[in-house]
């Protein structure tokens, strides 16, 4: 197979090195989220789907899972650290910064307002770019 991507070689070659970087970087994230998800089950002894009344997003290796969720306004998200020893708060933009969930205590925020809304981990966006984003459908 010949891909036509580009005139000169080396802007080819920048565009699939970036997609193959983008795709590892997604395989990484699958794993690590599947990895949470073990640990939320090991924790409370069921899925995190099971929850009702609230949309669950792990933390776990400084990571929020999943990075990126969509919901419809009104609904409530509910952070949980499934982390064997790191605590993490949550900064949603126009709020305080929670207090910190040590492992297996939670953190929760109602959504009421449509659009998309960057969130991050108080302590750790910066050294371990800990960020995700929710976006809020009317």
């Amino acid at each position: 197979m010949r891909l036509r991507c580009c005139t000169i070689p080396l802007t080819c070659a920048a565009v699939l090195g970036a997609a193959t970087s983008a795709m590892a970087q997604d395989e990484k994230q699958i794993t690590l989220c599947a990895d949470a998800e073990a640990r939320y089950v090991e924790m409370f002894g069921h899925p995190s789907s099971w929850e009702t009344g609230v949309q669950v997003v792990t933390m776990y290796k400084y990571s929020f899972c999943p990075a990126h969720i969509t919901v419809p306004v009104g609904t409530t998200l509910r952070w949980v650290n499934v982390d064997k020893r790191n605590s993490h708060s949550v900064i949603v933009p126009g709020r305080p910064e929670s207090e910190r969930a040590f492992p297996e205590e939670v953190i929760e925020f109602t959504f009421l307002v449509p659009g998309d809304q960057r969130y991050l981990c108080g302590p750790h966006w910066e050294s371990n770019d800990m960020f995700a984003m929710v976006t809020v459908e009317p």
